[in-house]
């Protein structure tokens, strides 16, 4: 390309001025391959500013042309750099494009950024916390999070903010200082952390962190991101400590804490090296995990583990779905009603409008320092 150039600058390759030099004199590309004495191709390359010039091409030229060798060189250095800065100011532009599909307050909120309405400032605090040179990173589909690339439905500023929310995640799992990692430990403690389905968060939650602390979980929560379809990731740290992250839109209590026992079941899955992405349905994610397997198991790890199968099967042959039916059962098996409910409308035994006043809303203001 002879000729580069944005909306401020304009840089000109050296061929360009190679080739007046030729119609000046009437010389052919053959003969100045011949008097270069190199072949044809390479001096096409040159002509069409396909190659930049060394040292050999800069002596050549001034020898052909009669000129001096640092004629040949300052053009070349002041290409090199004005295309240098070319390229910065349009990576800039792109960089400026994505950063408005972003809601910088989401960071500035998790004390992870400074306040600023800079754009430019923005992306370079963008930038340092997600360890990457330019925002284009968090375009591609194969980053943190893996997308099908024939997915209509999936829009870049998915692809965007969905890397960026893993990110922020991982950023924080990082620094979270757990114990080793010792998964028989947390297994052991499963039946207390059930049990929590009937406690409020501002009791269970100090216990719930305590408990993940000990077994080298490093929990995290942090708030949905708009335009992000992940809900939840876990990930290896190393060999003895593993994230646990889930975001805070699962505001019904039932939902919250079939959320973690699914992300727990993904921990004790053990696949270490991968980010397994929990997401909403149809986003189009892929993996070479057998992700559908992955997911089936740990759906039904956290709905059995809640409510027993058996005992679940039971209740809902009395066909008796009462409001003091389900208390009674919900009382029975020592869980929130509001998990009974939440199960009872997702197999569709009622409907999702029926029962709620049973379920419970969730405040939950995470503490991940």
């Amino acid at each position: 390309m002879l000729k580069i150039s944005n909306d401020n600058l304009i840089a000109f390759h050296p061929g360009y001025y190679v080739k007046r030099y030729l119609d000046d004199q009437d010389m052919k590309q053959s003969e100045l391959a011949d008097r270069l004495n190199t072949n044809e191709k390479r001096a096409s390359e040159l002509v069409n500013g396909k190659i930049e010039l060394d040292d050999n091409l800069i002596e050549g030229l001034a020898l052909v042309f009669g000129t001096s060798e640092s004629m040949w060189k300052n053009l070349n250095d002041k290409y090199l750099k004005i295309k240098e800065q070319i390229n910065r100011q349009n990576q800039l532009e792109e960089e400026k494009n994505i950063q408005k599909q972003m809601d910088y307050k989401f960071w500035e909120n998790l004390g992870l950024v400074k306040q600023t309405s800079n754009t430019i400032d923005k992306i370079s605090e963008l930038r340092r916390i997600f360890h990457i040179s330019s925002l284009k990173v968090l375009e591609n589909r194969d980053f943190l999070v893996q997308y099908k690339t024939a997915v209509p439905e999936v829009k870049n500023k998915n692809v965007i903010n969905s890397n960026a929310w893993v990110q922020t995640a991982l950023n924080i799992g990082h620094l979270k200082e757990v114990s080793s990692i010792d998964l028989e430990y947390l297994r052991s403690k499963l039946p207390e952390i059930r049990k929590m389905t009937r406690d409020d968060p501002e009791k269970f939650m100090p216990k719930l962190n305590n408990i993940f602390s000990k077994s080298g979980v490093a929990f995290v929560i942090i708030p949905n991101l708009k335009n992000c379809g992940v809900n939840g990731a876990v990930k290896w740290l190393g060999k003895d400590k593993v994230l646990l992250a889930m975001n805070d839109r699962r505001k019904y209590a039932d939902v919250f804490w079939f959320a973690l026992f699914h992300e727990i079941r993904h921990v004790f899955q053990q696949k270490k090296g991968h980010i397994i992405i929990s997401s909403d349905k149809n986003i189009g994610l892929r993996s070479v995990l057998d992700i559908d397997t992955l997911e089936y198991d740990a759906n039904t790890f956290a709905q059995d583990y809640l409510i027993n199968q058996k005992q679940y099967e039971e209740f809902v042959a009395k066909n008796n779905f009462s409001s003091t039916s389900v208390k009674e059962f919900s009382d029975k098996i020592d869980i929130h009603s509001g998990v009974v409910v939440g199960r009872l409308q997702r197999d569709n035994y009622i409907e999702y409008n029926q029962l709620n006043n049973l379920r419970q809303k969730y405040n939950i203001i995470a503490k991940n320092s």
